[in-house]
């Protein structure tokens, strides 16, 4: 049974098909196409169930799909613990399923003899090259900065690139477009500026004392980065629901379904439920039914849609129930999920007996939210707070978005969970006061990030955001 999707309204997968590869999974043989992640390669052959569990020996499958949680990790040419979604497929690569703990062995009498990694220096090093990167890049080398941008990701763009919808709020900010031409016009941007460097497939993995950043570039070696200024933006982590059997593949978060759908053409499921009314649930929603996918319902705890109206009205002129005072209580299947069931919930949250419905899905999509990547700015000894309104613990920041580390900025969703509008903010704002402290000056790029912070102040002001507003008044220093 294959899951690829064949015919797309908006999208067209033909450049990411043109090269066929056999691999192995288990000692079986499957097909899949040059460049795709292993992780999409055996979803789009049914292959959900990737790993087990250390402990449980639980069935694990993918649930991001962008490297942040451990899902998907799998034994890779006799090397451990591989993320499967970062993993591309080729001719004759042999990959199983990790069984508990892995060991990785060593066949050499001794161990390899380890060089001391490459140091190099730049005046400012972007991690990161989401909307919020991206932008900061592209200012602070307008400003006249020597700029280092890196991701783990293949491609410029980071969330962007896979959302086919239209953005709302500010022509300035791109409203109007999709995300993914968004991605596309700030990767042409960055291409252009010969004092911008760009280092994707290349996460950063350690930080060192003086100021030293570990960079695993193009996933084949170590290089030591030196920046004079960093800027953090590495994004948000989706957050689990919690249900009994939350764990089986089959399950996963929006961003992970997205990424299968309209990034590789690949479907999560044929029959898929829905857990979460906010933006990302409606829009997900919206987006597996353009791709031909039956969506039985939308369930939602609270007594209300989280999401814009124009968005809800969408899915329900499909015919796409949304449940609201309604709960996921469990999860059936083995090796992957074969059904859901729900239930009302009163106002305690507790399920009412009696109101169970049951529903028969392959695939069940949470959108209960995400949470800031502070892990980085964490182990950099960054002063946070914990927050709710702003998605989790977040850094301490100056309004220039310079943390409780001199020369150290954020920008993006490690800051506060937003909109995409509000992340180029911030990356305007990051960007040209890092380059700022470095002692360029530009009056016009100058008088742009002042905009940009009057921006962000309009747009917190409406009913919606106002109690993010309210918030970040608890960690602005």
């Amino acid at each position: 049974m294959s899951l690829r999707i064949e015919d797309h309204p908006l999208l067209d997968f033909s450049d990411k098909r043109k090269k066929p590869v056999k691999f192995y999974f288990n000692d079986r043989e499957y097909k899949g196409y040059e460049g795709e992640p292993i992780a999409v390669a055996l979803y789009a052959n049914g292959v959900k169930k990737l790993s087990e569990s250390p402990v449980k020996h639980r069935s694990r499958g993918l649930f991001c799909a962008i490297g942040k949680c451990a899902s998907c990790r799998v034994v890779v040419n006799g090397i451990p613990n591989i993320r499967a979604c970062q993993e591309p497929v080729r001719e004759g690569l042999k990959v199983r399923s990790s069984k508990g703990l892995e060991k990785l062995e060593i066949k050499e009498s001794s161990p390899p003899r380890i060089s001391r990694p490459e140091e190099i220096e730049t005046e400012i090093l972007i991690i990161g090259a989401g909307p919020a990167g991206a932008i900061a890049a592209i200012k602070a080398a307008d400003m006249g900065a020597k700029v280092l941008l890196v991701d783990y990701a293949s491609r410029i763009g980071g969330q962007l690139i896979k959302q086919t919808h239209k953005f709302f709020g500010w022509r300035k900010y791109y409203a109007g477009y999709r995300g993914i031409k968004i991605a596309k016009i700030l990767e042409e941007e960055i291409r252009k500026r010969a004092n911008i460097e760009v280092w994707l497939n290349s996460p950063v993995v350690g930080y060192y004392e003086g100021n030293i950043f570990a960079v695993l570039k193009d996933k084949r070696k170590i290089v030591y980065v030196k920046p004079k200024k960093v800027i953090i933006a590495p994004g948000a982590v989706e957050r689990f629901a919690i249900f009994e059997n939350n764990d089986l593949p089959g399950i996963m978060g929006a961003g992970g379904a997205q990424t299968l759908m309209n990034v590789w053409g690949v479907k999560p499921g044929e029959r898929v439920l829905v857990v979460g009314s906010g933006n990302v649930g409606l829009i997900v929603s919206y987006q597996m039914a353009q791709a031909g996918i039956e969506v039985k319902a939308i369930v939602e705890a609270l007594p209300y849609i989280g999401g814009y109206f124009v968005h809800a009205a969408k899915v329900r002129r499909l015919g796409i129930p949304i449940l609201t005072k309604h709960t996921i209580i469990r999860a059936e299947g083995t090796e992957s999920v074969k059904k859901a069931i729900i239930a009302e919930i009163d106002e305690k949250w507790r399920p009412i007996p009696g109101t169970e419905k049951e529903f028969i899905v392959d695939a069940i999509i949470v959108a209960v939210g995400m949470y800031p990547d502070t892990t980085l700015t964490r182990m950099m000894g960054i002063t946070h707070k914990f927050v709710k309104e702003l998605g989790g613990f977040v850094p301490l920041r100056k309004r220039t978005l310079e943390t409780t580390r001199e020369g150290v900025y954020i920008a993006g969703d490690v800051s506060c969970i937003e909109e995409a509008s509000t992340a180029l903010m911030e990356g305007i704002i990051a960007g040209i006061n890092a380059a700022k402290s470095l002692g360029y000056n530009n009056p016009v790029l100058e008088n742009e990030a002042q905009e940009a912070i009057k921006d962000l102040e309009k747009f917190r002001s409406g009913p919606r955001y106002a109690h993010i507003k309210r918030a970040l008044e608890n960690v602005i220093i």
